[in-house]
Formats: structure tokens, sequence, C-alpha cells
């Protein structure tokens, strides 16, 4: 029987993926939507609501809607880290003590901001109870927050004439209630037939068939790595995360995995279609965002098929770092899908891929990971920089920007401004003073030169934009590093969320703009170029320096 190459068995992959992709588009997508529009609320909702003092009915403004999303989040913290700290007087805990201040702190941070940075090894260091009823349940709310705003946001461009744009309650109990839950129990079902594991066993003790002595961990792992994927969370019950063979069992059940990461921000550019009323936008959308994703998996797989580099070339692969059950195409496929999210899942380890590979991976999360980006958050991402490209366009012509019939002033574009600026000079920053400064970098890099300020790099831009994974030379587990680190993921998180739903209120209180022969199509081949253009160049023209010192001169040496 003939066996396909590389090049084919890659191709053959991605052509499943995307076909998947799009069997689930319109029907997820279109549920979404149903969702964010219904006037009826579920009984088991109504109880939420009462529990919690709820009016459900009532709408807010959006100075309302933003305090609702800080306050939860503020909690969501405090409840996180109390858990963490607490683990040892905590049934389930499998003996282990609470977790230190410093990294309960970070990873309480990293899971409420969807960022899942994970400085400890998590079959050593967490309980059952803490990983099922403490993380998971952060998985579930934090992507949920997500998509909550990227809602209202569009709820912004819909309304008119209006102070409201929903109910932030309102929308974080649906999204978990309506679509993230149901989703989760089919997920975690079709990986428990894989083979993923789902118990409540502790530590157990072994013989290999070396002879040699080993502690193997189960728990409930599937469940968690459902909500995980397609929360685009990333945050794995295990140290090796989805390259441990009990949460990436075989190469279908990764591929699944990836299709989870990629469901919701593909299906979500069809609800956002459907919400104002032009399906044609949504599409130029999803275009836009299927393009750069395309372009950055064929780049990383490429790179890492052909493994240039004399180590890759004298073993015949790129195989360091990788399982083999998975191969170079099935990795850097993960890799290059879970940094264009804003998962932060690894099947594979990104310190270990090649140059060329390794920043394609450091590029998608520098692009404000709208490839397609997370749950909401690549949607709104991406619409915030199609704000500039009407901008851009409507200064070419000469006359006013508008956008789904709303003008484009200068209060919008300052706030759309501020949101561009305001990641790249956490990541800049943070990632200048832990190279620049000795004591910080002899603390926290393996390797020097070009491939250690791509661990440095990779390190901020991943806490920065909310990702969460990392380049495993990197050492994060210090003090000034949890702490660094964990301001980035509240203020790379934060600080663009209060400036979309900003926007969001301005566009709402605005009067609708007709429609002139001068107005710019945004559902045409022309707009989503536009778009993308944009979208490389934004974040060129930033980075682009700091990317020719690390992974493009490593590249080239």
């Amino acid at each position: 029987m003939p066996v396909l190459s590389d090049g084919a068995a890659g191709a053959l992959t991605i052509a499943v993926l995307v076909a998947a992709l799009a069997v689930v588009h319109a029907p997820l997508g279109d549920h979404m939507a149903r969702v964010f529009t219904s006037t009826r609320h579920l009984a088991v909702e109504r109880v939420l609501y009462r529990v919690a003092g709820i009016d459900p009915d009532a709408e807010q403004r959006w100075p309302v809607y933003a305090r609702a999303v800080l306050g939860f989040s503020f909690v969501s913290v405090l409840f996180l880290y109390a858990f963490q700290r607490l683990q040892a007087w905590l049934p389930l805990s499998l003996g282990f003590p609470g977790v230190a201040p410093a990294t309960a702190w970070n990873t309480a941070i990293s899971f409420v901001t969807n960022t899942n940075w994970q400085s400890y090894s998590g079959e050593t260091t967490m309980g059952h109870l803490v990983q099922a009823a403490g993380l998971a349940v952060q998985n579930f709310t934090s992507a949920a927050v997500g998509m909550a705003v990227a809602v209202a946001l569009v709820r912004g461009f819909t309304r008119n004439r209006t102070e409201r744009i929903g109910s932030f309650w309102v929308d974080l109990v649906r999204t978990c209630v309506r679509i993230l839950l149901p989703l989760s129990v089919v997920a975690a079902v079709v990986m428990l037939l894989g083979g993923v594991v789902q118990d409540l066993s502790g530590p157990t003790a072994i013989t290999t068939i070396a002879g040699g002595a080993q502690t193997i961990t189960g728990g409930p792992v599937a469940s968690q790595e459902a909500i995980k994927e397609l929360g685009t969370n990333g945050g794995g019950f295990f140290n090796a995360n989805s390259a441990h063979p009990f949460e990436g069992p075989t190469a279908w059940v990764s591929l699944f995995q990836v299709f989870l990461m990629l469901a919701i921000p593909f299906s979500l550019p069809r609800t956002f279609g459907r919400l104002v009323g032009d399906k044609r936008h949504g599409l130029a959308v999803l275009g836009v965002m299927g393009a750069l994703w395309l372009a950055s998996v064929a780049l990383t797989v490429w790179a890492e098929v052909t493994g240039a580099g004399a180590a890759p070339q004298a073993a015949g692969a790129a195989m360091e770092g990788k399982e083999v059950r998975f191969g170079e195409v099935l990795s850097g496929l993960f890799g290059a899908s879970t940094t264009a999210t804003s998962t932060g899942a690894v099947n594979s380890f990104h310190d270990s891929f090649t140059a060329a590979g390794g920043g394609v991976t450091v590029l998608n999360m520098m692009l404000g990971e709208v490839s397609p980006g997370g749950t909401g958050s690549g949607l709104y991402g991406l619409l915030l920089l199609a704000v500039i490209a009407v901008f851009l366009a409507g200064l070419m012509v000469g006359r006013t920007p508008e956008l789904l019939g709303k003008k484009i002033g200068r209060g919008e574009v300052t706030l759309v401004a501020l949101y561009v600026l305001a990641t790249p000079t956490l990541l800049l920053v943070g990632a200048a003073l832990t190279a620049g400064i000795p004591s910080l970098r002899d603390a926290s890099l393996q390797d020097s030169g070009a491939h250690g300020l791509s661990e440095v790099l990779y390190a901020y831009a991943s806490a920065s934009n909310n990702n969460g994974s990392a380049f495993a030379g990197f050492g994060a587990a210090t003090d000034y590093q949890n702490t660094a680190l964990g301001l980035c993921m509240v203020f790379g998180r934060f600080v663009p969320v209060l400036l979309v739903i900003a926007l969001a209120g301005r566009l709402a209180a605005q009067a609708p703009v007709p429609v002139t022969a001068g107005t710019l199509p945004t559902h045409t081949p022309l707009f989503a170029s536009l778009v993308t253009v944009v979208v490389i160049v934004v974040a060129g023209l930033t980075y682009f320096p700091a990317l020719a010192l690390a992974p493009i001169a490593e590249a080239l040496s």
C-alpha cells in the first residue's frame, strides 16, 4: 500500500480540518446568533438570575456593562486565588499543599483572563477539586466574557440612539449554559472514546517494563480538555499539556482538539453577519481570518517539514520536542492554530521548532490573535482593525469614514488607536526589562543570543495577548516573572476590553448614516484585502525590529 509523503499527508490533514469547520460554520454561527437575540430565558437561567438578584430584562449602559465585567473578573480572581491557597484543607487535594502565593496569584490572573499560562506542573501541584471546580470553571467563564464583549460591540453597530448595549449577566449566563456547556459535554464524550482519561484516581506507583519506578496520576482530564480547547483557554491538566498521552492519546484526538479550538472563532463571523443583517459582511470577516490562518499554518508546517538547520538535516526531520504520534505536520498545524487563537495549548514544544516555525508562532500572537483569535476576542479585535481600514479608506477618498452605518470620528479612532497600542506597549516594555536587566535575564533565560531573545519575546507576547503558551527555555517560575507576566495578562485583557465596550457605547448612541455612492462596501474582496493589509502592516511596523533581532536573525544564521 503506498505511503503518503509528508506534503500530501499535511494537505490531506488540513483539508479534513477545513471541511469539518465548514460543516459546523453555519449551524453553530446561526445557533449563537439565536442565543444572543432570544427574548426567552431558560428555567435554569431564571434560577441563576434569581439567586444572584439580577433582572435579566434590564439592559445596561456601557459604563455599567464595563463595571460588571471588571467586578465579575475581580471576584473570580479572589475566589481562584483562595481556592489554590486553601487546597491542603479541601477534598481531593491528593495530599498537595496550598499553592505558593506568587504562583497562586499568577495562575488566578492567568485563568480569569483566558490566558491559562502555567508556571507549574499541574499533576504535581493541583488536586482534582482545584483543577475541576477552580480552573475548569474559569475556562468556561473567561471564554464567556470574551464572547459577551464581542456581542456588546456588535450591538453597538446595530443599535441607534440608545445608551444600552445589553446585559453582561445575561450574555455571560447564556454563553455558558446554551453554547459552551452542551458543546463541551459532547466534546468530552468524543475524547473519552478516543482514550483521554476521566477519573478521580490519585498518584499510582508502577514498575515500568524496563524495571524502573514511575508515578502515574489520573484525574478529570477529558472534561477539562474539552473546555480548554473549545473556549480557547489552553491550560493543561498535565505539564506536557496535549503532548501527554492522557490528554492527547492519538493523532485523530489531537486533530479533533485543533478543530475544537477553531470551531467557535471561525463560526462567530457567521453570527456577526446574522446580527448585523448582512451575511456577506460576515463572510468578508471570515475570509480575512481564514487567509491569515491558512498562511500561518502553511508557513509553520513548511518550516517544520523542511527542517532547516544542522541538527534537523542530520536527523532527517525536525522531530526534536515533537511526539512521534503526531509528527511534524500535525505539530505544526497545532502550533500555528494554538497561537493564531488565544488557546496556548501545545502538542509539541515550540522552543524546539525551527527558527522560522517558532517565529511564525510568535508573529501569530503579535498580530493580535485575530486569525481567527480567541472566543470573542478574535472577532472584536478584527472589527477594530476594520475600523482602521475604513478610516484609511476614508482619508484616501476625502470623506468621513463609516462602518456598518456608523461614522468613524475622532472619538472612535482614538479608542481604536489606544486599543492597538496597548498590547505592544506591554509586550515590548516587559520583554525589554527582562532582556536588558542582567539579573532578570540570567534567572529566566536558558539560551543566549537570538534564541534567548525569542524566548523573552514569546513569553511576553503570550502573556500580553492572553495566549498562555511558552518557549520551554524561558524560566517563568520566579517571583518577578510571576508578578510581571501577571500584570501583562491583566492589562492585556482588560484595557482592550474596556476600550471595546466604550466604543460599543459610542456607536450605539449614534444615529445611522445612510448609504451613499461614496460608502465603502464592507462585503467585497477589496474590503477584506484592505483589512488583511492593515492587520499585517500594523503588526509589522510595530514588531519588525524586535523580530529582526530574534527569530529572523536566528533563521538567517
